[in-house]
């Protein structure tokens, strides 16, 4: 549970950084592109490589894999802490994704493996609730340290709770192994990292040149979705598959998915806007940021609670598809921010909207686990992890390019008169801007660039609530309209049954 924590706290301490990190005297100057690399590198690898590493733990021990990634997570943090430049952060990011996908897997097998009955449920428990634990802290510690030291020791702070966990595994975890060995996929593993890689690369490209008719735009993209589709073609042939597309035809499963898939990429962009707003264009301390983002993790601790008692009573069709309506309209408040709005309001909407998404994702992923045949909840739950993942990488990288492409045109009238370097470096983006404005002394400039960014997050605001909102819709129309109740089932995951005294309403 210490590295389901580190996990989460570590995805949350970036997102307090960026800023920072976009600041030419504080960080690297990484241009909003780099930026969207560092945060998404790391999902991409995560998304794509945890369900090899799985099927790694089955075979040679899920401790001995646990540990090979809590010594690939260290290292990569140690050079995330220490890189010189934004190319090296990235690749960094995306070794520490490699890490954390190593983890995860195992670390659900072995907590299965250990508990039985009544322990197992409380366990469970436990390792729900670690994962807003690391949301409400990461903001509020990196705050801390961004404030006292330098950007890199958002990352080094992992180094100790490894060496901490390592510890606690050696003397206290068996080397658990299940008795049905899954075997590798190498060609699943390259057709689905490739085909992101490029997906991403060329989304994020339209960004930074603010135009889509490029060939480096909409090749790399075009690219990205034959391999993907190349790799749905690999599974459907695959005799075992690591990621199974004809689960995606069930109905409750597939739409499911889908909807997750939606809000996911809605939660990862409007995360990136937020670490924008709150440090760059209201000039919050990364200390006041982290705590001003405290309620979005309270929200989701008490949401995912409140919705399963909901479900039980209702059904999850009548608790899902108001919550993530209302989550998002709370993404589209977002084009009601401003540089005056009163902090009141941002804390109210940060709450309603992690309340909202922890009554959605909770509920959603245990009916849809639920739902499966037993013989295939092991592959159901390798499937929802990567959709979930997918959406984040594919979210961010959508996100920015929408702001980067608005920032561009709004920021442009301001431009006349200043000399040409500086434009160049002011349409990268609104720190590269005021950092300008201070160096020429022209305070307008960064008067300039706030509203442009507010404007940008406006209209990326409008995009991301219309498919969140579509998320909702595919809720609606795929979810059974009653409720129905099913007797206790086992359920294997990640190589471990899971007995399950009442599965989910649906």
């Amino acid at each position: 549970m210490l590295c389901s924590v580190l996990i989460w706290l570590d995805n949350t301490v970036l997102s307090a950084a960026l800023e920072t990190l976009a600041d030419p005297v504080r960080g690297l100057s990484a241009d909003p592109g780099e930026l969207q690399w560092a945060t998404g590198s790391y999902t991409l690898t995560f998304a794509t490589l945890m369900f090899t590493a799985g099927a790694l733990g089955d075979r040679f021990g899920h401790r001995t894999v646990f540990c090979g990634g809590l010594v690939v997570f260290a290292g990569s943090s140690l050079w995330a802490a220490y890189a010189g430049d934004a190319g090296q952060l990235i690749a960094a990011r995306a070794v520490m994704g490699v890490g954390s996908a190593l983890i995860t897997p195992a670390m659900m097998a072995i907590l299965m493996w250990t508990f039985t009955g009544a322990a197992r449920a409380a366990a469970i428990g436990v390792f729900s609730t670690s994962a807003g634990v690391g949301m409400a802290a990461g903001p509020v510690l990196a705050g801390f340290l961004l404030d006292h030291f330098w950007w890199g020791s958002v990352f080094l702070i992992n180094v100790p709770v490894t060496v901490v966990a390592l510890a606690g595994l050696a003397l206290l975890v068996p080397n658990f192994r299940s008795p049905v060995v899954r075997p590798l996929d190498p060609a699943g593993m390259v057709l689905s990292i490739s085909g992101l890689v490029a997906l991403a690369y060329g989304l994020i490209r339209a960004g930074q040149v603010a135009a889509w008719g490029r060939a480096d735009v909409w090749a790399p993209i075009v690219l990205g979705l034959v391999l993907l589709g190349l790799f749905v073609l690999v599974e459907l042939r695959a005799e075992v598959p690591s990621f199974d597309p004809r689960l995606l035809a069930q109905r409750v499963f597939g739409g499911g998915n889908v909807a997750l898939g939606l809000l996911l990429f809605a939660v990862a962009a409007i995360t990136f806007y937020n670490a924008f707003y709150l440090q760059g264009a209201l000039g919050y301390s990364p200390t006041k940021a982290g705590l001003a983002n405290i309620p979005t993790a309270v929200g989701a601790l008490v949401g995912a609670p409140l919705a399963t008692r909901l479900v039980r009573r209702l059904s999850l069709r009548l608790v899902a598809v108001p919550a993530l309506t209302v989550a998002a309209l709370t993404m589209g408040g977002y084009a009601f921010l401003g540089l005056e709005t009163p902090l009141f309001w941002i804390e109210v909407l940060l709450l309603v909207q992690g309340l909202a998404i922890g009554m959605v994702i909770g509920p959603v992923t245990a009916a849809l686990i639920g739902n499966l045949p037993l013989d295939q909840a092991g592959a159901g739950s390798a499937v929802t992890n990567t959709i979930r993942q997918t959406g984040s990488v594919i979210g961010i990288a959508v996100g920015g390019t929408i702001l980067s492409i608005v920032y561009r045109r709004e920021i442009e009238p301001s431009l006349a008169g200043v000399p040409g370097p500086e434009q160049d470096q002011a349409r990268l983006s609104a720190e590269q801007a005021r950092h300008v404005a201070d160096v020429i002394e022209r305070p307008a400039l960064a008067r300039a660039a706030d509203n442009a960014f507010v404007e940008a997050m406006h209209v990326g605001a409008g995009w991301i609530t219309v498919i969140a909102l579509l998320g909702a819709v595919v809720l609606l129309f795929t979810l059974p309209a009653t409720a129905k109740k099913k007797e206790p089932v086992e359920v294997k995951t990640q190589g471990a049954e899971v007995r399950v005294a009442e599965a989910p309403r649906v």
